[in-house]
Formats: C-alpha cells, sequence, structure tokens
C-alpha cells in the first residue's frame, strides 16, 4: 500500500447529450421552445411598485399606479416636448416674416422717394 497513494479515484461519467445549437436543424417555433427566448416584458418591483419596460418609449412604466397613471404622465411629457419645439418653430418663423416685412416696407419707402426726385426732376426740366 503506497504511503500517499490514491485512495479516490472517481468513475468517468458519460458523455451528456446535448442541444443541437444548428439553426438548420431547428425552426423559430422550436428554437423558442428549446432555448426559451421568449421573455416577455421585463418587470422590475422595487418594494411596493411594480415597473415594466416599455420598448416603444424606451421607458420604465408604473403598473401598480401609485394614485397616478404613469402611461398617460409619459404621452403628455412627450407630447409637450413636441408641442414646445414646435412652438420654437413657429416663433422663429414669425420673426423671419416680420424682418421680411420691414425690409420690403424699407424698399418701397425708398422707391417712392426715388420716384417723388424722378417727378421733381422731369417738371423742372419742363420748366427749364
Amino acid at each position: 500500500m503506497p504511503l500517499f497513494g490514491n485512495k479516490f479515484s472517481p468513475k468517468k461519467s458519460s458523455p451528456r447529450k446535448s442541444q443541437t445549437l444548428s439553426n438548420l436543424k431547428l425552426g423559430p417555433g422550436e428554437h423558442e421552445k428549446n432555448f426559451g427566448l421568449d421573455y416577455g416584458p421585463v418587470k422590475l418591483r422595487l418594494d411596493q411598485q411594480e415597473f415594466e419596460f416599455d420598448d416603444s418609449e424606451a421607458t420604465w412604466i408604473s403598473e401598480s399606479g401609485g394614485g397616478s397613471n404613469t402611461k398617460e404622465i409619459v404621452k403628455l411629457k412627450k407630447q409637450n416636448q413636441t408641442l414646445t419645439e414646435e412652438n420654437n418653430f413657429l416663433k422663429i418663423k414669425i420673426e423671419i416674416l416680420l424682418d421680411m416685412l420691414s425690409e420690403q416696407t424699407a424698399e418701397g419707402h425708398l422707391m417712392e422717394k426715388e420716384l417723388d426726385n424722378l417727378k421733381l426732376i422731369t417738371k423742372s426740366n419742363r420748366k427749364g
């Protein structure tokens, strides 16, 4: 009997049967069934509130609405942002239109003065 001999020698286990990872043999339905690819919506629970991740908005939405409808609040905030941007755009448009109007008015006044000067010159040429 050896002093430091190998007293523990486990038996070799048989190779495990693994599921195939080839996409060629499995259809999409079988893929989900075998590998569990359908996780459903992502949910988070903190204390008494439950949140769900909304992919379309890329935000967390409260499921257990603590007195207010969070989905409605998110929608209203987005609408508010859109209306604010549109309002700023319209203010810029009005400013540009007022600048164009003042420019045309100034050109009109200059043309009237030129016309009056030409009338005076033609009258003085007829008399003289």
